[in-house]
């Protein structure tokens, strides 16, 4: 069986690119493509330092850094890709790479992290912060949305299984393209986040790139409102400052952390604070994993990764009111919250779990 791995676009070692490593370590001989592959020599490993098939984005100017600009061409970019020659073909997308063609002998299955979110479900916010409501270059912009959307649908039907990472993407690929999708969760490395046996440190922590869905300057205004509890903010992005200036002084910035600087301020945290609506989210159970409760709004794959009072507490808006009574309701409940049952509910999210469970789909369906 020869097997081809497409990969929307490769810049950094995130989210998406943990699926794909492991996939690639199922599948060790497999070609790699993608639109764009701009990783650093020294952050190759996790593709097994593999040669990487790429398209003419590749070589369109400032490429690397305005990788996204160029979204209108990516679904023509994407169809250029040859792969008559392989038996499976995996696509790992949450932009394009789902729309490569196929041939009807040729099983394809797509690990779908989301339906193109700028162009579906955070279209109007997306035009908003981009400053494209109006104007010529809005009408632009939108005009290629449009296109993308109708695309977007369109490829669907290229796809013989979905896969995807959380029941709250599921459903959204339900009534996006009208498809089904097998849920495997995303693999989290469990092992590289222990129980602490150092007691719990008084403040909180959350960690985020600084972008607008992640809801981080929801999470600074509400405890600089509690001057009492402190707040440690680790990550960087385009709204640092932004964010900065509404912190009040029990909320201190780290900026970049190293991964063991990360697993030291979890560890020692009395919980983590997460407020996005994210399709899966990978920080809450790393911080389960350390044995640090929850404090995650109710809504996306948090509900499916924190167990409601057991492992976590849930607010129910993403206003600084809701997220200040959670965080109260916590601290009169905090000793109920077991370490022991906070590892057990996070090893459900395992790497080998997951390696296991997407060879034995793709066999079943080979």
């Amino acid at each position: 069986m020869k097997v081809a791995i497409v990969h929307d676009w490769l810049v950094n070692y995130a989210g998406s690119e943990r699926v794909l490593e492991q996939i690639i370590q199922l599948y060790p001989s497999a070609d790699l493509f993608s639109l764009i592959d701009f990783l650093p020599e020294g952050e190759r490993t996790f593709i097994l330092d593999k040669t990487v098939r790429t398209s003419f984005i590749q070589k369109l100017p400032f490429a690397k850094n305005k990788y996204r600009s160029y979204l209108p061409l990516m679904p023509l970019a994407v169809e250029q890709f040859d792969l008559s020659e392989y038996d499976l073909i995996i696509s790992s997308c949450h932009a394009v790479s789902k729309g490569v063609l196929t041939k009807s002998d040729q099983l394809h299955i797509c690990y779908c992290y989301t339906p193109m979110r700028y162009a579906w479900d955070l279209y109007h916010q997306y035009l908003k912060e981009s400053g494209l409501n109006t104007g010529l270059k809005g009408f632009i912009a939108k005009l290629s949305l449009h296109y993308m959307r109708m695309w977007d649908y369109t490829t669907a039907g290229r796809v013989h299984y979905f896969v995807t990472g959380s029941h709250f993407t599921a459903e959204r690929i339900k009534r996006i393209y009208g498809r089904d999708a097998v849920v495997i969760y995303p693999p989290v490395d469990i092992d590289a986040f222990d129980l602490s046996p150092l007691k719990k440190d008084d403040f909180y922590f959350t960690a985020s790139r600084m972008v607008p869905y992640k809801k981080i300057d929801l999470i600074v205004e509400a405890f600089s409102e509690m001057p009492e509890k402190k707040l440690i903010v680790a990550g960087e992005g385009p709204d640092f400052r932004k964010i900065k200036s509404k912190a009040a002084g029990n909320v201190e910035f780290v900026g970049h952390q190293t991964a063991d600087m990360l697993r030291g301020s979890m560890q020692r945290a009395k919980a983590f604070i997460f407020a996005a609506e994210e399709d899966f989210g990978i920080l809450p159970v790393e911080a389960q994993a350390c044995g640090t409760p929850v404090i995650a709004f109710g809504r996306g794959g948090a509900r499916e990764t924190v167990i409601e009072n057991e492992t976590g507490i849930f607010f129910d808006e993403q206003n600084v009111e809701s997220l200040i009574s959670a965080v109260n309701n916590f601290e009169k409940n905090q000793d109920a919250f077991s370490m022991a049952a906070l590892r057990k509910n996070a090893e459900r999210f395992g790497k080998e779990r997951f390696k296991a469970e997407f060879k034995a789909f793709i066999e079943e369906k080979w």
